[in-house]
């Protein structure tokens, strides 16, 4: 089998994703980069298949959403932008495969797919970390909590020891009082 041809580094792909609304996306604008496209074919594409795209597939960002990402990524305008972008989630990158019939999109969407398995594999791993370290931290609060328990008891001891009378042997002198 041959190996799959690279044409966009994972890196550059990862740094794409935004988290938007609580679903990882990207931009149009940086799909269409990807695809090698024009944004405004990308986007007419779209709407020529509109059915294709519900809302859980990809939406348009708000006027405060827009801010936002500007002022995440340090920057004053992104060329006059005259419209709101609009954010492709993973099932809507993956749709987009069937209506850009290119050769470069369909191997772009394969490396985005694949980016988004590594992160969802990523995030996976690291929530089973959290879950190992969280057993581990409540596991330590435990032996703390005992540990904690038999210094309680010997302090006790040493201190019931020192309250307790000492006798007196009538051949030594008596104890200085400090």
């Amino acid at each position: 089998m041959r190996k799959p041809k690279i044409l966009v580094p994972t890196e550059v792909i990862e740094n794409k994703i935004l988290l938007i609304r609580g679903k990882k996306v990207i931009l149009d604008k940086d799909l269409a980069n990807l695809y090698e496209v024009l944004n405004k074919n990308l986007n007419k594409a779209v709407k020529r298949n509109r059915k294709r795209f519900p809302p859980d597939f990809m939406f348009q960002l708000s006027k405060s959403e827009f801010a936002n990402l500007k002022f995440q990524n340090g920057t004053s305008s992104w060329g006059g932008v005259r419209k709101l972008p609009y954010v492709f989630t993973e099932h809507g990158i993956l749709m987009l495969s069937s209506v850009l019939n290119s050769e470069r999109a369909v191997n772009v969407n394969i490396q985005i797919m694949r980016t988004f398995v590594k992160l969802r594999e990523a995030i996976s791993t690291n929530q089973d970390l959290q879950r190992r370290i969280a057993k581990i931290i409540k596991h330590q609060q435990t032996q703390d909590q005992k540990i904690s328990a038999v210094v309680e008891v010997i302090n006790k001891f040493f201190t019931a020891e020192k309250e307790r009378p000492q006798k007196q042997w009538g051949f030594l002198p008596p104890p200085k009082s400090a």
